[in-house]
């Protein structure tokens, strides 16, 4: 173990437990559900069942990030027991947190200069997200210094893969990321639009597709394409699921048939309750490690 803690947003998507057997810390985004403010903490404040269905019957949702002010009060412990901090944040893509966290980690580094803070922009989110903390869990073990792990990060974020469909439009549509003349149409033709993350953290639309079985299909496909080693990717594989458990384990069953020198079985998770307000139920995200991503 180095003299270095990892650190993420709890926007990384994994479980609880997950988190501390990996023993990556982690702070915690915001966000309202009907007016109510709450922590995105990970299922513990409101679970994910009752998240996606109060959005489902129609309950406004609204997130907000983590300020600068946060950031101080969460790193300083850190600084204080006399440890490096590596963190991580939500793609700056989708989110201007990862300028709150550099802002935090200046004025800090000015009051503790023995002590080191780095923060990367994972340019990647959810259980992609997840995933590259774990990899870092597992970098630190093997007893990478913090500099190491810095540049290793920053070298291969790019090689983490974000593909992802949704099979329920309204959402997209509410938000304002189609219009509601697309979506309607969408909807009609049962089209379930599959994207991916570019090399910049911004979420692309790739390909309008019918079908719910089609799109499973291609976002498999994905994988094949774009897996280090092709069928021989021996990395792990994360997906995670909005309210829709079924879609994402036929997802998971097609990966661990194409793959067989998987390191595990494919790990399911939670989309959480930040990017959920964004995206609602009914979205599928497929991550692994692959081929450099582009715009």
């Amino acid at each position: 173990m180095g003299d270095y803690i990892i650190s993420c947003c709890s926007t990384a998507d994994l479980t609880k437990e997950h988190f501390e057997e990996r023993d990556i810390h982690y702070i915690c985004f915001h966000f309202e559900l009907d007016g109510e403010q709450y922590t995105d903490d990970l299922g513990q404040s409101i679970p994910f069942d009752e998240f996606y269905r109060r959005m489902q019957e129609g309950a406004s949702t609204k997130t907000s990030q983590i300020n600068m002010e946060e950031f101080r009060e969460y790193f300083e412990p850190f600084l204080k027991e006399g440890k490096d901090i590596l963190h991580v944040t939500l793609s700056s893509g989708i989110s201007g947190v990862f300028n709150s966290a550099k802002l935090a980690a200046g004025e800090l580094m000015e009051q503790y200069p023995e002590r080191k803070i780095c923060v990367v922009d994972s340019l990647g989110a959810s259980s992609g997200y997840g995933l590259m903390m774990d990899k870092m869990a597992d970098l630190r073990d093997e007893g990478k210094t913090f500099d190491e792990a810095c540049l290793w990060l920053e070298e291969n974020k790019l090689k983490l893969h974000h593909w992802f469909f949704s099979t329920d439009l309204t959402f997209y549509i509410r938000g304002g990321r189609i219009s509601k003349t697309a979506g309607t149409v969408g909807m009609v033709l049962n089209i379930c639009p599959l994207l991916n993350m570019d090399n910049e953290g911004r979420l692309i639309p790739r390909q309008k597709i019918r079908t719910k079985k089609k799109v499973i299909q291609e976002i498999a496909n994905k994988m094949k394409e774009h897996a280090q080693d092709g069928e021989d990717y021996s990395g792990k594989c994360y997906i995670s699921q909005s309210a829709c458990y079924e879609d994402a384990r036929k997802v998971a069953d097609l990966v661990e048939e194409a793959f067989p020198k998987l390191c595990g079985k494919v790990v399911i998770n939670d989309i959480g309750t930040t990017i959920g307000s964004h995206t609602g139920p009914g979205t599928v995200a497929l991550f692994f490690w692959g081929d450099e991503r582009k715009d």
